[in-house]
């Protein structure tokens, strides 16, 4: 994983002291090989057009990652794309409330930037679209990936002060109480994962 390319935003500051410090520690993973390189995240954020400590923005995609990465352990579904779905799927929105086609914005952006600034095969590359484009709609049948992927995202609605429901929950894993418990308090609390330094080399600057 690439450390030398820096995204410096004072959008991105935070106190110091704040919530990057602490945080639960549920996460019984194993290291996962990073799909995302900074260098993606970096693209990213470039066309990113709102702030990236918004509601929607680069803590969010932090925690759904995290998230993806705990349930895809349980439900074997494929890591490559969970992980490029938290970076994609809110990347095109064009505000911080009802935006019904960001969610195919997103998906059409992650096709543009397809086998040149990330790898995947057709058929993962198929699943990312699918999860990016229908993640907003309640949809819950679908391959176990695409599931994974959606219940990864709506398992942070606890940041706009909403409970996760299990009836829009797709997965066996994402329903149990106690991931729903710890990933809530996460979105609650706004917690902000230490990944988007170690791993997305984001610089967090005070103000």
């Amino acid at each position: 994983m690439a450390k030398n390319t820096l995204y410096t935003d004072n959008r991105l500051a935070v106190s110091e002291g704040g919530p990057l410090a602490s945080g639960p520690s549920f996460l019984d993973l194993e290291r996962i090989e990073d799909m995302i390189s900074s260098e993606l995240v970096n693209t990213i954020l470039q066309r990113y057009s709102l702030s990236p400590k918004g509601t929607h923005g680069v803590s969010h995609w932090a925690r759904v990652l995290e998230n993806g990465r705990t349930l895809a352990r349980r439900t074997g579904a494929r890591i490559e794309v969970v992980e490029l779905f938290a970076v994609f799927h809110d990347a095109k929105r064009a505000n911080e409330g009802w935006d019904s086609e960001h969610g195919y914005r997103g998906a059409e952006f992650a096709a543009q930037l397809w086998g040149a600034s990330f790898k995947l095969s057709r058929r993962d590359f198929d699943m990312l679209y699918a999860a990016c484009s229908d993640h907003a709609k309640g949809i819950t049948a679908g391959d176990i990936t695409v599931q994974t992927c959606w219940d990864a995202d709506r398992l942070d609605l606890g940041r706009v002060g909403i409970m996760p429901d299990i009836q829009y929950l797709c997965t066996d894993a994402a329903k149990e109480s106690g991931i729903i418990a710890w990933a809530e308090r996460r979105s609650r609390e706004r917690f902000i994962p230490p990944l988007i330094q170690e791993e997305w080399a984001l610089r967090l600057e005070k103000k």
